[in-house]
């Protein structure tokens, strides 16, 4: 095993200095991950992010297309043949189809390779002709990250936390029920097993539909090939403190930290571990409107998230990283696009003071961070509206449900986030002083120019803060 390690360590000092000859003299490569929990518009980012670059006439903020130095951007094969590529083209047909419709979320890691030639800035320019750049985007789900806090936690501790929390839902009633009857068990069968498991997973599900934001081990909701498993088996029980060597409590043991070694250190060591620069979805509004408990379970959560920039508490991620750290990365609040642009500045506040803590860790951490509010692909129009004598900014847009069109006002954000953040650090039932709606809206039918990528709130932002000084 020491042998291995060390190995491995060598190869990924061989693979390190090679990636920075590559980048130096031939074709920089840029790799950008991008993440956030379930329903943050990780797809939609991605298949805007691209159909933009490509068709550049909405990307005025992005300083290198301002200046007139993007010649061309196209796709390519991807660089690593073992990884799904990113379904670019279906994602782009259903938001630009004649009835669009949302594509489907992100369910594994997948990739997509995007070149850019690019004019050299200053005196290079007039010597040299376009360079080009390798956009490596990297998929993966939130809820993966959220993993690393288990290679910190024994099962006792993770067991613990988890069943904390799951006693304040209604959602893991049937679940609960069943942990308790399997508390002390000496003797087990893998179906007793299996049945367990498929209980704590129904309540993870009915947990994410719910707006809850802690869910752990991520993989269970996207188990792909693994689905079945041992390794992905298991499910948290009270802690007994003498537990039989053969019994059912060792047994979710043992699975729980084979999940560790054969799920969660391999994602780290074969994806996070390569990322250059790393985007951060959040869908605060809906944590909004669900209340002050699922904005600190949001807190929670993004906060364990950055846990994996701040490798230095992480023996395993200071030893696999070597001293590499994400340059940037940018926390954006999707659905900008559901408020008014007025209350645009007030999201993107509450976003800074909701990952404050997480934010601060990366800073130590050497990685440059911004908070923004986006809509990688905007679906309503703004509008303002009379209503009881008095002037209202509001959104129409297509609703996903009925398909009609609707206006929404969905409530006036603090402009002290700390109206927002104390409720929730306290765990409060309701906000006492307002009221937040969301609506689903659907994609708009687009008609677009020759040129021009879909419409969208600051992805040019977003695009300059994480690759512009690249380009």
């Amino acid at each position: 095993m020491v042998i291995g390690a060390l190995a491995e360590g060598v190869t990924r000092r061989v693979e390190a200095v090679g990636d920075s000859i590559s980048g130096t003299f031939f074709e920089p490569v840029i790799r950008l991950g991008v993440t956030g929990l379930a329903r943050s518009g990780k797809t939609v980012f991605i298949t805007s992010l691209v159909a933009n670059l490509m068709d550049r006439a909405r990307m005025t903020q992005l300083v290198a297309q301002a200046d007139g130095r993007i010649v061309t951007a196209y796709l390519q094969p991807q660089p690593d043949d073992t990884i799904p590529r990113f379904d670019y083209e279906t994602h782009l047909a259903a938001i630009t189809a004649a009835e669009p419709f949302w594509p489907e979320s992100t369910r594994t890691v997948s990739e997509l390779r995007l070149s850019l030639k690019v004019r050299p800035t200053g005196l290079l320019g007039g010597f040299s002709g376009p360079r080009t750049i390798h956009l490596d985007i990297v998929d993966y789900p939130g809820e993966w990250l959220l993993d690393l806090g288990l290679l910190e936690k024994s099962y006792a501790k993770w067991s613990r936390d988890v069943l904390d929390w799951a006693e304040k839902r209604p959602q893991a009633r049937d679940f609960l029920a069943a942990a308790d009857a399997a508390r002390g068990r000496e003797t087990w069968e893998e179906p007793d097993a299996r049945a367990l498991s498929d209980a704590y997973k129904a309540y993870l599900v009915a947990a994410r539909d719910a707006g809850h934001a802690d869910i752990t081990p991520g993989r269970f909701l996207l188990p792909g090939e693994m689905e079945g498993s041992p390794a992905l088996t298991f499910a948290p029980l009270p802690v007994e403190e003498n537990a039989p060597r053969k019994g059912l409590w060792r047994e979710m043991e043992r699975r729980f930290e084979a999940y560790k070694d054969r799920v969660v250190k391999p994602f780290f060591r074969d994806h996070f571990s390569r990322i250059d620069r790393q985007v951060v979805l959040v869908d605060s509004l809906s944590a909004i409107h669900g209340g002050p408990q699922a904005v600190e379970e949001l807190r929670r959560a993004m906060a364990d998230i950055l846990g994996a920039f701040r490798p230095g508490r992480n023996r395993f991620l200071t030893s696999l990283l070597m001293g590499k750290r994400v340059e940037k990365i940018l926390f954006a609040a999707t659905k900008a696009d559901h408020l008014h642009h007025t209350q645009h500045g007030r999201l993107t506040a509450i976003m800074e003071a909701l990952l404050r803590d997480a934010s601060d860790r990366a800073a130590f951490a050497g990685a440059e961070t911004a908070a923004m509010s986006i809509a990688a692909l905007r679906a309503t129009v703004e509008e303002t509206v009379s209503h009881n004598g008095a002037e209202v900014d509001c959104v129409r847009g297509r609703l996903l449900s009925t398909g009609r069109q609707a206006a929404l006002y969905p409530g006036e954000l603090p402009e002290d986030p700390k109206r927002l953040l104390n409720p929730a650090r306290s765990l409060a039932e309701h906000w006492l002083d307002a009221d937040y709606n969301v609506m689903a809206f659907a994609p708009a039918p687009l008609r677009l120019k020759p040129g021009e990528g879909p419409p969208h709130i600051r992805l040019d932002r977003a695009a300059q803060f994480l690759i512009g000084d690249r380009l």
